[in-house]
């Protein structure tokens, strides 16, 4: 497995999240400022985006979320409209989503298929953060995605500027 710079950057970051639910936004001097790392807390329906700074994660900017329709606990299965938590990457985007533009996430991760196989379920996949539906279908629900965070259309565009490919992002309950 390869380990870049930007798992190695976030370890330490990794450490202080949860007092990081509530961080207030730094204003950054740069227009796009390149992120370091995503977080999202689910329960707070908030998504976060920070970078490293001097060993420090700054909060450059904070999203309200939408997630799957079964928001509360961990993706367990396909099909189960969960959310899933923990350390994952960004590791591809899609600018022809049905969901204006999407980041893929690294989910299923080996411990993920492990855990499902063990219960005989297939994990699932294709878990993006994502835009609004292209069709009016589902965009005034909360939490109406089968898995994914999304965004509005306005947001995903900045957050496509911002989260290179390999950001690390860290899903919480």
């Amino acid at each position: 497995m390869k380990i870049d710079r930007r798992a190695v950057i976030a370890a330490p970051v990794v450490l202080g999240i949860a007092s990081m639910a509530d961080a207030e936004v730094v204003a950054s001097s740069v227009s796009t400022p390149q992120v370091d790392m995503v977080v999202v807390f689910k329960s707070k329906r908030r998504m976060g985006l920070y970078q490293n700074r001097d060993g420090k994660p700054v909060l450059l900017r904070s999203y309200q979320v939408d997630l799957g329709f079964e928001p509360y606990g961990d993706k367990a299965r396909m099909g189960d409209g969960r959310t899933p938590e923990g350390t994952y990457f960004i590791d591809r985007r899609n600018e022809n989503s049905a969901y204006h533009l999407s980041l893929g996430i690294s989910y299923p991760n080996t411990i993920d298929v492990a855990e499902a196989r063990a219960r005989g379920e297939d994990p699932g996949g294709d878990i993006f953060i994502h835009g609004g539906p292209t069709s009016l279908r589902s965009r005034f629900k909360r939490d109406w995605t089968a898995g994914c965070i999304a965004v509005s259309n306005v947001e995903i565009e900045q957050i496509w500027d911002m989260v290179p490919l390999g950001t690390v992002i860290v899903i919480r309950p």
